[in-house]
C-alpha cells in the first residue's frame, strides 16, 4: 500500500518553515495520543504516522532526500524504511512516542496540556501558578436525569492558608526560588536504553509558583495552603447522560502564590433503574400479560416519572411485540425534545396450574389453540 505523502500527512505545504512543521505535528501528536485515546487503534495509528512524518521533515538533509526521491529514499533492502534510529518495519507506537518525548518535554507539561490537569505554569515574576483541576463523579437517579436536578456534593480542597492569606510567609515576604530561578519549571536529563531523554516537570522546591517564602508560615509549612473540606452546589439540566460532565469554575485546588483556583469537573453517571432501560433519551419498559390478556387483549396503566399513562394492548398480541408511546420518554439535553417510551410485552407462561386451570388449557389444546 502506497505511504501518505508526509507534508500532506502533517497538513502543511511542501514550502513550510521548520516552526510550521513543529506547530503542525505538535496539534496532531496531542490529539492522538495514546494517553488521550486509550485503545483507539486507529488514534495510535495517526500518531505514528504523524510522528514518522515529522522525524523525516524536522531533519534539514532527511528532508532534502525526501523532497528529492520521495519515500524511496529511505526504503530498506528488506522493504521497510530506514530513518536513522528507526528501521523497517521497527517504527512502532513505542518509537513513536519515545521521538514525541525527546522533541516536547516530560509527561507531566504533556498531560496537562492535553487535559488541564494538575498545576499550572509557574510565572515568571512570581505571579503564582493555577491550581490543580478536581475531578468528582456524581451518580444520577432516572428520576432526577428526566427533571433535572441541583445537587450539593462535598469536595476536598486546597483552599488559601488562613495565617498567611496564601502567601506561605509569615510577613508575606517571598523570594525568586533558587532552584528554578523563578521559571516554575525544571528539566532533567536522563540516559535510558532508548537513548538520552530530556524531561521538563513543576519545580519540587517552589511547586511550579518560581517564589519561595521567606519565613515560612507556621500554619501551612510556607505552601500557602491547607486541605479543606467545602460543599458545592452543581445544576444539573435535564436529560444528562453517562459521562457528560460539568465544569464549575473556580472551585478545584486554590492556586500558590496568589494564582487562580482550578476548576471542578464533576462527571455524571447513571444508576441502574428498576423498570426502566434507558437508549438515548427513549424508555424501555418490559411488561408481562398473561395467555388470555394477549389473546383477548386487554389495557394496562404504566407509572412513568411524574404520571400515568394508558396501555391499549389488542386482541392476538405476540410475545417480544413493542408498543411506541410517543414523547413519554426522557428529555432530549438542551432542546424542547421528548424521547419514546417503548413498552415490550412479554406473554407469561403459568409455572404451576390448578386443575380447573389444567382443565381449560387441555379443552384449548383440543382445539388446535
Amino acid at each position: 500500500m502506497a505511504k501518505t505523502d508526509f507534508y500532506e500527512l502533517l497538513g502543511v505545504s511542501k514550502t513550510a518553515s521548520d516552526d510550521e512543521i513543529k506547530k503542525a505535528y505538535y496539534k496532531l501528536a496531542v490529539k492522538y495520543h495514546p494517553d488521550k485515546n486509550p485503545g483507539d487503534k486507529e488514534a495510535e495509528a495517526k500518531f505514528r504516522e504523524a510522528t514518522e512524518a515529522y522525524e523525516i521533515l524536522k531533519d534539514s538533509k532527511k528532508r532534502a532526500q525526501y523532497d528529492q526521491f520521495g519515500h524511496a529514499a529511505f526504503e530498506t533492502p528488506s522493504g521497510g524504511y530506514g530513518y536513522g534510529g528507526f528501521s523497517g518495519a521497527g517504527f512502532d507506537i513505542s518509537d513513536a512516542l519515545r521521538a514525541f518525548m525527546n522533541d516536547f518535554g516530560g509527561a507531566e507539561s504533556i498531560f496537562e496540556n492535553m487535559f488541564g490537569f494538575g498545576g499550572g505554569r509557574g510565572r515568571r515574576g512570581g505571579g503564582g501558578s493555577k491550581g490543580n483541576n478536581l475531578q468528582v463523579r456524581l451518580a444520577l437517579t432516572l428520576e432526577e436525569i428526566a427533571a433535572g436536578v441541583k445537587k450539593t456534593i462535598k469536595v476536598r480542597r486546597q483552599d488559601r492558608c488562613e495565617g498567611c492569606g496564601g502567601s506561605g510567609s509569615k510577613t508575606g515576604k517571598r523570594v525568586t526560588c533558587g532552584k528554578c530561578n523563578g521559571s516554575g519549571r525544571v528539566r532533567h536529563v536522563a540516559n535510558s536504553f532508548f537513548g538520552q531523554m530530556i524531561q521538563e516537570s513543576a519545580c519540587p522546591v517552589c511547586k511550579g509558583d518560581g517564589q519561595t517564602a521567606a519565613d515560612p508560615c507556621p500554619m501551612c509549612g510556607g505552601s500557602g495552603l491547607n486541605q479543606v473540606e467545602t460543599t458545592v452546589s452543581v445544576d444539573i439540566p435535564a436529560g444528562v447522560s453517562e459521562g457528560n460532565y460539568i465544569t464549575v469554575p473556580q472551585k478545584g485546588d486554590a492556586g500558590r502564590g496568589g494564582g487562580p483556583s482550578g476548576d471542578l469537573i464533576v462527571v455524571l453517571q447513571e444508576k441502574p433503574h428498576d423498570r426502566f432501560t434507558r437508549h438515548g433519551a427513549d424508555l424501555l419498559y418490559d411488561m408481562e400479560i398473561t395467555f388470555s390478556e394477549a389473546a383477548l387483549g386487554c389495557s394496562k396503566i404504566i407509572e412513568t416519572f411524574d404520571n400515568k399513562v394508558s396501555l391499549k394492548i389488542p386482541n392476538g398480541t405476540q410475545s417480544e411485540k413493542v408498543f411506541k408511546l410517543k414523547e413519554k420518554g426522557l428529555p432530549v439535553l438542551h432542546t424542547r425534545k421528548q424521547g419514546d417510551l417503548l413498552v415490550r410485552v412479554r406473554v407469561k407462561t403459568p409455572e404451576k396450574l390448578s386443575k380447573q386451570e389444567k382443565d381449560l388449557f387441555e379443552k384449548l389444546a383440543k382445539l388446535g389453540q
